[in-house]
């Protein structure tokens, strides 16, 4: 089931994480029965629960609702995706943005689909990298286009808010597949466009 909208959550999930959340309040030192805090317990299982909705989530099912034949063999770019995931080592936000590129050989898919396999997999505990690499797989093995180049440039509030609190600091990864690999000419074009 995928999770839209807070009355899709499933209550007994719901309450399972919030009466574990409850606790974690009481070990931090708080009183979990005090008047703002009556409702958190609750307020983040549904936003934990939001946040990774994309376990419940097939991106090759995404990509395959939507899939035309078509002759176009030139480079279709979808920049600037904004993309919101969380650190599974620290579970806190990473935010940025995600461009994806491909090369069609036959088959193209509708322009939103890209953007919703991105949502897809940053909606689960990730590290950037398995994401980056995750987005490419998708759309190779959905398409088998021509080759995938897939960037994602991304702050860690990880890396902000505690640990070293470097909080310009930006992570940016690469993934790529077919004549993105085999051609620097056609790699270049890539990332030229997204500059």
């Amino acid at each position: 089931m995928a999770y839209t909208s807070e009355e899709n959550y499933s209550p007994a999930v719901t309450q399972e994480i919030a009466s574990h959340i409850k606790e974690i309040l009481r070990l931090l030192g708080e009183d979990e029965n005090r008047e703002g805090l009556l409702k958190t317990p609750e307020r983040v299982a549904k936003s934990l629960q939001f946040l990774t909705k994309g376990y419940e989530e097939d991106g090759l099912k995404i990509i395959q609702s939507a899939m035309f034949d078509e002759k176009y063999r030139q480079m279709v770019l979808v920049k600037d995706i904004e993309l919101y995931s969380t650190c599974e080592h620290h579970m806190l936000p990473f935010i940025g943005k995600c461009h994806v590129a491909y090369i069609p050989d036959g088959k193209i898919t509708g322009l939103s689909k890209i953007a919703r396999v991105v949502e897809t997999y940053a909606r689960r505990l990730q590290v950037q990298e398995r994401l980056t690499v995750q987005i490419r797989d998708c759309i190779q093995e959905a398409l088998h286009p021509m080759g995938v180049a897939v960037v994602i440039e991304a702050m860690h509030t990880c890396m902000q808010v505690r640990g070293v609190q470097k909080s310009n600091a930006i992570t940016t990864t690469s993934a790529f597949s077919g004549i993105f690999l085999s051609s620097a000419r056609t790699r270049n074009e890539f990332l030229n466009l997204i500059k």
